[in-house]
């Protein structure tokens, strides 16, 4: 019988669209890998959701929220098995921001029942990251071209919102992650990994 899987350093970048995640994600696996750090990384769901015909951004549901969360559980715990550091594009909390934001697009509320299971499967899965960034929108920002997105600048707004408001109410530790600062946060986030696998860092706050 094998042992239990060591758990690597987990870092994820969480916002609306277009506000950077990837970019500094990119620039992060480039410096890690620098210091010959194995990384891995868990990209973005929701281009994968939508193939299969799942629906996402305004028109989320419950069912396409759970689907991206436990996908997303998933894929990190796979990359578990590769990597010193793992890099996660949109962690499990991002999903349920959105599920918040397209909730409130439309006027609706969820149930009860539903608001508080995924709720709970992202406050339990979450005490597994190690570092989180948040993105803060400047609306100036255009949307990128790399993807499909949603030219709704009214729900690009609301999922900033939700998803800063699903890192408070679950009480999730985060760093905020400005649009024009990421020099900054890559210094330190580099060096909060390279503390942690060091077995020197402290946890954020």
């Amino acid at each position: 019988m094998t042992g239990e899987v060591e758990k690597p350093v987990v870092v994820g970048v969480l916002g609306t669209h277009s506000t950077g995640k990837s970019a500094f994600l990119a620039r992060l696996t480039h410096v890690l890998r620098r210091d010959q750090v194995q990384v891995a990384t868990v990209a973005d769901l929701g281009e994968q959701a939508q193939r299969i015909g799942l629906p996402i951004l305004r028109n989320h549901t419950w069912a396409s929220t759970l689907w991206i969360i436990t996908r997303g559980i998933s894929d990190e715990l796979q990359a578990w098995l590769h990597a010193d550091v793992v890099l996660v594009d949109r962690p499990v909390p991002d999903a349920l921001g959105y599920y918040r934001a397209a909730l409130a697009h439309r006027g609706e509320q969820a149930a009860p029942d539903v608001r508080s299971r995924l709720e709970t499967l992202v406050r339990d899965h979450s005490a597994g990251y190690d570092l989180l960034y948040r993105t803060t929108l400047d609306p100036d920002i255009p949307l990128g071209g790399n993807k499909a997105r949603d030219p709704d600048r009214t729900f690009r707004r609301l999922a900033d919102l939700h998803v800063g408001a699903v890192l408070h109410d679950l009480d999730l530790p985060h760093r905020l992650l400005p649009s024009h600062g990421h020099d900054r946060a890559l210094h330190e986030a580099h060096r909060f990994v390279m503390d942690r696998l060091a077995g020197t860092a402290d946890t954020p706050s």
